[in-house]
């Protein structure tokens, strides 16, 4: 199989089945384009949405990372709980995310590098926040955690991984659980890959780094 994604310093779409896969070990061969120049223009060539991620497996186009994640179910345990109760949670979180949230995607976008303090925390972003630390919360009580549905990283920890991210560079206000939660997820090895990958990207793509700035203030930029 080959996953094809965008740098790992913006894309949170692509971060979700990436880290899915790598955590379960499911072998893979990665395809990363730049946001910009050629590299970007072949993909919109091969495709079918023009977008990432997308997953190629034996000539087989799979596109959006809701439909990767499900395909991966129907081919290799793990991916979801095996609880009932905790795969509905699952699913409807996941569902939730990556349908909703909008003033988060667009008042906080991923950079993983970057330190950043918000100036304006509007309520409709707080809600977005709120609503998180709610799902997050619920998820480790109901289940027990250390993860979101039960013992095992599965499909809707990925789903949040990007989110981790967020919180990491804007350093929203959470319960000591969803902190907790966030301090795990970041610790994961995969994660650590990830992250250290994006620090080292060498592009810095225009239109992500103006809404970077249009977030707040950049405190600290830690791209070599």
């Amino acid at each position: 199989m080959r996953l094809h994604i965008a740098n790992k310093n913006y894309s949170s779409w692509s971060l979700r089945p990436w880290v899915l896969m790598q955590h379960l070990g499911i072998a893979f061969e990665e395809k990363l384009y730049s946001f910009y120049g050629d590299t970007w223009d072949e993909l919109k060539a091969l495709s079918p949405n023009n977008r990432v991620p997308m997953l190629e497996d034996d000539g087989l186009k799979v596109w959006d990372s809701l439909a990767i994640v499900e395909y991966i179910a129907d081919r290799f345990p793990g991916v979801w709980p095996e609880d009932r109760t905790a795969r509905a949670f699952a699913r409807c979180a996941a569902a939730e995310m990556h349908s909703g949230f909008s003033d988060l995607r667009n008042l906080c976008p991923m950079n993983c590098a970057l330190r950043i303090e918000v100036q304006n925390w509007t309520p409709a972003l707080l809600k977005d926040w709120a609503r998180i630390d709610q799902l997050w919360s619920e998820g480790l009580s109901r289940f027990g955690g250390p993860f979101l549905a039960g013992d095992r990283f599965t499909a809707v920890d990925a789903f949040f991984a990007p989110v981790v991210f967020r919180a990491q560079t804007y350093s929203p206000a959470l319960s000591a659980e969803a902190s907790a939660y966030v301090d795990r997820i970041l610790a994961l090895p995969v994660m650590q890959d990830w992250y250290q990958a994006a620090l080292k990207e060498p592009w810095k793509e225009a239109s992500h780094e103006q809404e970077a700035a249009e977030a707040g203030t950049i405190l600290q930029d830690l791209r070599g």
